[in-house]
């Protein structure tokens, strides 16, 4: 079995729920060693989330797999010096806790690079660890809300609509992890860690890319528009003969070769539709001639035809179909088989990263709560079997 990209590097992981765990979990995917520490009897949240199987979320084994468990209280001395001595031998540590709660603790990144110079210390939050809003608690609901996307998500005569995913924890574990494989690598070049804040708001702020874009050029506040795309057009959902579909004409060349696939040869000399600029300011004028000749066709031959001229075109898949999808689920391995201790035999989301000499795997299934404990203590610490059971009787697992 090939090695991963990350092999080597120990991540002591204090994340819980989505945002952080989705980070370690693409870490883990790479080969990370990841140690993660959950509260003692109780877990991770997420253990007590929707859908469970046997008595253990899914929720859970999907975003934890390739991790070890281990409890810790970190609130008693004993646990906090376990801890340390876990960041002597640690690259990276993660946490996504409100800011402040790791500095009372006396475990905040000031404390632990005296301990560890070297150290990259990752954190993730509402809305990060400086501000006038750092205190605040953040949520998923709270990034899609506050970094602008429920506004522009949804239909013009409907209300601000979140996303069908929690895409701000989503591309707040992105970013973290990019952000610390950057820190990693300074390290590596100069031996001095950081920290490393990123916050769920300050991601969705940075996705919106062009919606921030025209309010700022052009003083217009971008608003809801459906599935159309404020920078070109065609670029949006249709209806057809037998459902929807949607089709990605995203400048000239493409939308003449729809306008031909279509037999609309007179649009490309129609002056409303001539650039794209024109195109998008007479959107809903050029929808309404396609979708004139999409009740004639269904989305299967729209889509083959589109395809076979090089229009981007594509079936606007339910999940089902997404999982049973060739390419998606076969190919591109974006379902993945593991088998769990308690849950047994479960289907899981795979990594959308795809490495050529270190691609990668899932070696383990998630953990039981705590189950890698006394291992990781006498594998990372040298932790003794009595020394074990003494601060298991204290409660400290």
């Amino acid at each position: 079995m090939k090695k991963g990209a990350l092999e080597g590097v120990t991540v002591v992981d204090l994340t819980r729920v989505l945002a952080g765990p989705y980070c370690s979990m693409m870490l883990a995917d790479m080969g990370a060693n990841i140690i993660k520490i959950e509260k003692p009897g109780v877990g991770d949240d997420s253990r007590a989330h929707f859908p469970h199987v046997n008595g253990e979320s899914v929720y859970y084994i999907n975003l934890n797999r390739n991790k070890r468990s281990m409890t810790l209280d970190l609130k008693a001395p004993e646990g906090k010096e376990i801890f340390r001595r876990l960041i002597q031998k640690a690259d990276i540590v993660l946490e996504n806790y409100r800011p402040g709660v790791m500095e009372r603790l006396g475990l905040g990144y000031e404390e632990l690079k005296k301990i560890n110079p070297g150290l990259v210390y990752g954190c993730v939050s509402g809305f990060g660890h400086y501000g006038p809003y750092q205190d605040r608690a953040g949520y998923d609901i709270i990034g899609q809300a506050m970094g602008g996307l429920m506004s522009t998500t949804g239909w013009p005569d409907g209300q601000p609509t979140r996303s069908g995913t929690a895409i701000s924890d989503v591309m707040g574990g992105i970013s973290l992890a990019v952000g610390v494989l950057a820190a990693y690598i300074s390290k590596e070049k100069t031996g001095v860690g950081q920290m490393v804040d990123v916050s769920l708001v300050d991601s969705v702020v940075s996705a919106l890319e062009i919606i921030n874009q025209i309010y700022l050029i052009t003083g217009r506040v971008p608003g809801r528009i459906g599935n159309r795309y404020e920078a070109s057009f065609p670029y949006d959902s249709f209806t057809a003969k037998d459902g929807m579909l949607v089709i990605g004409a995203g400048n000239d060349k493409l939308f003449n070769l729809m306008c031909e696939a279509m037999n609309l040869n007179e649009l490309p000399q129609d002056e409303r539709f001539y650039t794209n600029l024109k195109r998008v300011e007479h959107h809903a004028e050029l929808k309404l001639i396609m979708e004139e000749w999409l009740k004639e066709h269904t989305v299967a031959e729209t889509v083959d035809l589109l395809l076979s001229k090089g229009v981007p075109a594509g079936p606007i898949y339910s999940i089902d179909q997404v999982v049973a999808d060739p390419h998606i689920a076969v190919a591109r391995e974006m379902f993945v088989q593991t088998e769990h201790p308690v849950a047994g035999k479960l289907t899981i989301t795979g990594n959308q990263v795809k490495l050529s000499e270190t691609p990668v795997q899932f070696k383990r299934t998630a953990p039981t709560l705590g189950q890698h404990t006394k291992e990781l203590l006498q594998e990372t610490l040298g932790i003794t079997e009595e020394e074990f059971e003494q601060l298991k009787a204290k409660n400290i697992f």
